[in-house]
C-alpha cells in the first residue's frame, strides 16, 4: 500500500477533504433544532439510526466528517484508505438523496429544486470510487514502478 498520495490525487482529495472538514466543524456545536433535523432526515431513510438521540447522532456525525476530512487532507493517509472512507460516507449521502421523497423528479434520477443540494453528493462518491479503483488497479499492475 502506498504511503503517500499520488500528486494527481491531491486536488480531489483536498476538495472533498475541505468540504467534509468544514461540514463536520459546522456541526460540532449544533443546537437541538439542527440536531433534530439532521437526525430525523437520516433516521427516516436509515431506521437503525432511530436508536440514537439527535444530539448523540449529530456529535457522531460531526466527528466522522472531521475525521474523514482530515484523512483526505493528509497526504500520508493512503488513498485506498481515504477513498474507501469517502466512498462509504458518500454512498450513504447518495442513499439519502435516492430514498428521500420529493428530492427527485417522478420516475427519474434528476433532482427537484429541493433535491439539488443533495444530488451533488454524487461527486463525492465519484472521487471516492476513483481513488479506490486507481489504488486497486496499481496493486495489480505488472509494470515495475507502479
Amino acid at each position: 500500500m502506498r504511503i503517500f498520495a499520488r500528486t494527481h490525487q491531491l486536488p480531489p482529495r483536498l476538495a472533498a477533504g475541505a468540504f467534509f472538514l468544514n461540514s463536520g466543524l459546522g456541526k460540532i456545536n449544533a443546537d437541538p433544532q439542527t440536531a433534530a433535523f439532521l437526525h430525523g432526515t437520516a433516521a427516516n431513510v436509515y431506521p437503525f439510526l432511530r436508536r440514537l438521540d439527535p444530539q448523540t447522532f449529530t456529535r457522531v456525525l460531526s466527528r466522522c466528517e472531521v475525521g474523514l476530512g482530515l484523512a483526505l487532507l493528509t497526504p500520508f493517509v493512503p488513498s485506498l484508505v481515504a477513498g474507501a472512507g469517502l466512498t462509504a460516507f458518500a454512498a450513504g449521502l447518495v442513499g439519502l438523496y435516492l430514498r428521500t421523497p420529493g428530492l427527485r423528479r417522478e420516475g427519474s434520477l434528476r433532482p427537484t429544486p429541493q433535491g439539488l443540494s443533495m444530488a451533488k453528493d454524487v461527486w463525492l462518491l465519484g472521487i471516492g470510487l476513483g481513488l479506490v479503483a486507481e489504488e486497486l488497479a496499481h496493486r495489480r499492475s505488472p509494470l515495475p514502478g507502479r
